[in-house]
């Protein structure tokens, strides 16, 4: 297992992740639970996508471009919708370090974990990480340093939500994340019509 490997393919997933939706999800995420309960079904889901990627190879690639980029969109509406129309039944934000008083543990990683899965489906890193599989032939290394990337994004990013929201209020947070969402919906459905 080549060092090497690992590294480049750390940094190329690093790179390509951060900008990405679940990046974004993970922030929102971050905002409004126990980082460690977020980052833990984050993780999960990440290390299923690396293994599937690395299984899969370019199996991904087949699929059907415009099918796939309107299911996208469909996704990233509901999405939108759900930053737009979820309130918190108290009406409170969050405190710093509190609990969140209803969701448990295995709910909140729970959530993390299936909104990933669902957003990374056919996502660039997935099929960058089936490419250089391929490409170096060195499944474990390149898994190895796929995982690590998504991870190092994943962290920083509900890391920064909690930081975030100190300065920025939870609400126009929700909305830059819903106006972003809706944006790559847009772009899914024309890139689904136009092919």
């Amino acid at each position: 297992m080549s060092p090497t490997v690992i590294l480049i393919t750390l940094g190329i997933i690093f790179i390509a992740e951060l900008p990405d939706k679940t990046a974004l999800a993970s922030l929102v995420l971050g905002t409004r639970y126990r980082a460690s309960w977020v980052f833990a079904g984050v993780a999960a889901a990440f290390v299923v996508h690396v293994v599937l990627a690395v299984a899969a190879g370019s199996l991904l690639s087949l699929l059907p471009h415009r099918w796939l980029e309107g299911v996208v969109a469909v996704l990233f509406l509901a999405g939108a919708a759900m930053m737009l129309f979820h309130h918190d039944e108290d009406g409170e934000e969050e405190v710093e370090g509190r609990e969140p008083s209803g969701p448990t543990f295995w709910k909140v990683a729970g959530t993390g974990f299936v909104v990933v899965l669902i957003a990374e489906f056919g996502d660039l890193t997935q099929i960058m990480t089936a490419n250089l599989a391929a490409k170096y032939a060195q499944p474990f290394a390149v898994g190895i340093g796929a995982v690590l990337g998504l991870w190092a994004v994943a962290g920083l990013a509900i890391a920064g939500g909690k930081t975030l929201l100190k300065y920025v209020p939870m609400l126009l947070i929700q909305r830059v994340a819903a106006a972003v969402m809706l944006l790559m919906a847009g772009f899914s459905l024309y890139e689904a019509v136009v092919g």
